[in-house]
């Protein structure tokens, strides 16, 4: 059997962690009830259990379980929150602000608002990924109803002030929407202090299962009115109708218990991890980081190389490790990422990137592979592009 490679790609999906499947698999065959089924002791199962995974994911956020509303991931979740509150709120405006970094998930729904009428403002990024505060007060309007900016990005690892930024979206009376699919597990997450009205969330970047997120929806101060993208039955306070996936739901629960438990000795061997790594391969000429050198998420690290083409880079690179130059959800896309040209990047140099997403299950020898293939590779390559 070939040997796999090391698996670098955690800002694309996570594996399972045990203990979650673990959580899980009674709620497929033993606990299979439908958690709207009030009426016998299956549908109990399955609400008592849906009920303490609220618990879980309001605590983790600083939330109230009523606030937590299930979605199939994250993209959804930023549907829902982006489209709903435009359709909920247009009486008072048609205005929306979010970042040139955003994810598709934000952007497209963001373009498709803008095709019926509303008025969408893209801000640029400083050349670390970081918002400029000054040009989002800038940006404000008498009609802004949104702003929407994630938390963590998901190429480039940078974290957004989302203090800063809703502390403002609350002195101007406009709703704030964070996609933080990145960063539940991995960063502290507070709606109250952060004053963040609505906040993307998703098991599968945190070693949960596929097909489940969530949107948390403030109820208070202000209470958040959203228009429901999906109608029938009335689930989730009629904001999501649809059968509650209680085995998803569980997992996701679980997965984030356990990344809240373990957040900061993790974040401290990740980030070791990532610098070990980017001091092994820096040495190299013409290697430059993307994104902010510290104000990043614990595991990301992203970097361009001169000299080489961006395909043979990733081919080369391949039999030792899984890794990505992008976005997974456009990696079918032939442009470059648009996250790295907006902080000023050439197509080719945006082209020759690598996203390095290390996680739970790597190792310190691991790295010392990746860093060893990674060095031969560009050197080799760099050799052949000499001789042409």
């Amino acid at each position: 059997m070939p040997v796999r490679p090391i698996y670098l790609d955690c800002h694309a999906t996570t594996p399972v962690d045990k203990q979650v499947l673990a959580a899980m698999l009674p709620y497929f065959t033993e606990h299979f009830g439908n958690p709207s089924s009030i009426n016998h002791v299956y549908g109990w199962e399955g609400e008592a259990a849906v009920k303490q995974a609220r618990e879980v994911l309001a605590a983790a956020i600083n939330a109230t379980p009523e606030e937590i509303v299930f979605t199939s991931g994250a993209t959804e979740a930023n549907n829902l929150a982006i489209k709903g509150v435009a359709e909920a709120y247009f009486q008072k405006g048609q205005h929306i602000i979010t970042l040139a970094t955003e994810h598709n998930a934000v952007l497209d729904p963001c373009k498709y608002l803008q095709s019926l009428g509303f008025e969408i403002t893209i801000l640029p990024v400083q050349g670390d990924g970081i918002i400029d505060l000054n040009q989002l007060e800038q940006a404000f309007r008498d009609d802004t109803v949104l702003v929407s900016v994630m938390a963590v990005n998901n190429e480039i690892g940078v974290l957004q002030p989302l203090a800063e930024i809703g502390a403002m979206c609350q002195e101007k009376n406009v709703l704030f929407h964070t996609d933080a699919a990145q960063g539940i597990g991995k960063i502290p997450l507070d709606v109250q202090g952060m004053q963040i009205d609505l906040m993307s969330l998703t098991a599968h970047k945190v070693y949960g299962p596929k097909g489940i997120g969530a949107l948390y929806v403030r109820r208070r101060n202000p209470r958040v009115r959203l228009a429901p993208q999906q109608h029938g039955g009335g689930h989730e306070r009629g904001m999501r109708s649809g059968t509650l996936a209680t085995p998803q739901i569980v997992g996701f629960a679980k997965a984030v218990e356990i990344a809240i438990a373990q957040q900061d000795t993790e974040n401290q061997r990740l980030s070791q991890l990532r610098d070990k790594l980017w001091m092994e391969i820096s040495q190299l000429e013409g290697i430059h980081l993307n994104g902010h050198p510290s104000l990043r998420v614990a595991g990301n690290l992203n970097i361009s190389v001169e000299g080489v083409d961006g395909a043979a880079l990733l081919l080369g690179l391949q039999p030792v490790m899984a890794v990505s130059s992008g976005s997974a959800c456009s990696s079918a896309n032939t442009a470059p990422s648009h996250v790295l040209t907006a902080l000023g990047q050439s197509r080719d140099f945006a082209y020759a990137s690598v996203r390095f997403g290390i996680g739970r299950f790597n190792t310190d020898e691991e790295i010392d592979q990746v860093a060893a293939h990674f060095i031969s590779t560009v050197r080799s390559l760099r050799k052949q592009s000499s001789l042409v």
